[in-house]
C-alpha cells in the first residue's frame, strides 16, 4: 500500500542478524603469542591446567602445623621453622612446625592453627588454646585445579585476571584468535582531520578517532583509510585497496542520497542492506559486503556512530573474533529524571550516577558528543515508555562498552 512506511527493526533483531553473520564469518586463524603480550586478545584453545594447583598442600595462615593425634593438651615442642618456597623435613611425631602463609605442609601434618590462637612458653613449646580441626586452615592440593582440568574456554578475552591464572599454570604463551582487520573510513567532502584549517562548511572528524582508539582497545588490527571525498572514482579505488581486510566499517553517507557514493558503489559492485532500526540515536544502518569483505555504515552523527558501534558493531566484531559472552554487564538503578515523551523506538540516554540513581546529561541531541563524555554510560529507555523519578532503569556503564 502506497503512503505506509516500512516498520522499523528491533535492536534485537538487529543483533541477531549481526551476530549470525558474525558467527558465518569467523577469524579462523590462530597464532601463538607470549603471555605478556596476549592481553585483550581471543582464547582460541581451552587453557588446560598442566598441574595441580596448588601442586601441594600448604598453609593458609602464619601458625603451627600440627597433626591431629598429637593434640592431647600438653604443649608440644616445635621441631622445625617452614618459609614459602622452602621443602620441610616430615613432622615428628609429639611436634608442631612453625609455619608462614603460603609454606608447603611438611609430611604427617593435618591441620594449621593461626599464631593468634596459641601460646609460646618460655621454654619454647607451644599450647593451643583452642579446638583445631581436622585440615583447618590447609589449602589441599588441587584446591583450585587438577591437572587436565579445563580452566579457561575457548572464546574468553584475555585480561588481567585471565593471565594472571595462565602464568599460576606456568604457560609462557598462549593459542589466540588472530586479529580481525578493520578498515576504517569515513566520507565527506566537509570532513577534516584534527589540526587542518576549517573551510567554509567543514568540520573536523570526530568519528574516526574515537573509532580507531575503541576499535584499538577491542584487539582490532584497525586499517586507517582515512577521509575518502564524495567521488566515485575515489571511493572506489578506496575500496579496491582494502581487500586485505576483514571489515569495512564507515561512518556517514551510506544512503540513497546524490553524494552517497559509497552506497552506489556497493550497490554496483557488492552488497548493501539499509536497516532502519527501532532505536534513538542511530536509526539508519548499514550491511553489506564488497568484493567478499564485509561493510558495516555506521550514521554520522557523533552520540549516533557511539550508540549503533557499542551496542551491534562492538558485539558483531567480538563474535567474529570468537567471544562467547558478548553482551556488556548491566545494572537496574533508579532514574534520577522523569520521561514523558513515549517514542516508538528504543532510546539510549547518555546519563551517569549520582548518588546511585542515574541522571541525564541536559542536551541528548545525536550530534552532542560532549554528552557522552560527561556520562558514565548509557540509560536504556524502552519503546512506547514514560518514566517517573525512582523508576528502575537499566544503565550500560561505557566501561563495559569500551573495553
Amino acid at each position: 500500500m502506497s503512503g505506509v512506511k516500512p516498520s522499523l527493526m528491533p535492536v534485537e533483531q538487529a543483533l541477531e542478524a549481526l551476530l549470525k553473520l558474525a558467527e558465518n564469518a569467523p577469524i579462523q586463524d590462530v597464532e601463538s603469542v607470549l603471555i605478556d603480550e596476549a592481553e585483550g586478545r581471543v582464547l582460541a584453545e581451552p587453557l588446560v591446567a598442566t598441574l595441580d594447583l596448588p601442586p601441594w598442600p600448604n598453609s593458609a595462615m602464619d601458625g603451627y602445623a600440627v597433626r591431629q593425634q598429637d593434640l592431647n593438651g600438653e604443649p608440644l615442642r616445635v621441631s622445625q621453622k617452614i618459609f614459602a618456597g622452602t621443602q620441610p623435613e616430615p613432622l615428628e611425631p609429639g611436634s608442631c612446625a612453625r609455619i608462614f602463609t603460603g609454606a608447603p605442609m611438611p609430611e604427617n601434618a593435618d591441620s594449621v592453627e593461626m599464631q593468634e590462637h596459641v601460646e609460646v612458653l618460655g621454654d619454647g613449646r607451644v599450647r593451643f588454646l583452642e579446638a583445631v580441626r581436622l585440615e583447618q586452615h590447609v589449602r589441599p592440593q588441587g584446591g583450585e585445579a587438577r591437572q587436565g582440568d579445563e580452566v579457561l574456554a575457548a572464546g574468553v578475552r584475555l585480561g588481567p585476571i585471565e593471565l594472571g591464572l595462565a602464568a599460576s599454570l606456568g604457560v609462557p604463551r598462549l593459542t589466540v584468535s588472530r586479529k580481525i582487520k578493520v578498515a576504517l573510513l569515513s566520507t565527506g567532502d566537509e570532513l577534516v582531520d584534527p589540526g587542518a584549517t576549517l573551510n567554509p562548511g567543514q568540520i573536523y572528524n570526530s568519528n574516526r578517532v574515537l573509532l580507531r582508539h575503541w576499535l584499538q582497545r577491542l584487539g582490532c588490527e584497525v586499517i586507517d583509510a582515512g577521509i575518502v571525498p564524495d567521488d566515485l572514482n575515489k571511493v572506489r579505488a578506496c575500496l579496491t585497496g582494502l581487500g586485505e581486510a576483514d571489515l569495512i566499517l564507515s561512518t556517514g553517507g551510506v544512503s540513497v542520497g546524490e553524494a552517497d557514493f559509497l552506497g552506489q558503489v556497493l550497490r554496483e559492485e557488492g552488497e548493501l542492506n539499509l536497516w532502519k532500526l527501532a532505536i534513538k540515536p542511530g536509526k539508519p544502518l548499514t550491511y553489506g559486503s564488497y568484493r567478499g569483505v564485509a561493510v558495516i555504515g555506521l550514521p554520522g552523527n557523533p552520540a549516533s556512530t557511539l550508540v549503533t558501534f557499542g551496542l551491534l558493531a562492538r558485539a558483531y566484531l567480538l563474535r567474529r573474533m570468537g567471544v562467547s559472552e558478548v553482551e556488556p554487564l548491566s545494572a537496574q538503578v533508579p532514574a534520577g529524571f522523569s520521561w514523558t515523551k513515549a517514542g516508538n523506538r528504543r532510546e539510549y540516554l547518555r546519563a551517569r550516577l549520582e548518588g546511585g540513581r542515574a541522571v541525564l546529561y541536559y542536551n541528548q541531541s545525536s550530534s552532542i558528543l560532549r554528552s557522552a563524555a560527561w556520562a558514565d554510560g548509557l540509560v536504556e529507555l524502552p519503546e512506547h515508555t514514560c518514566l517517573e523519578e525512582g523508576d528502575p532503569v537499566r544503565f550500560i556503564p561505557f566501561s563495559e562498552l569500551l573495553g
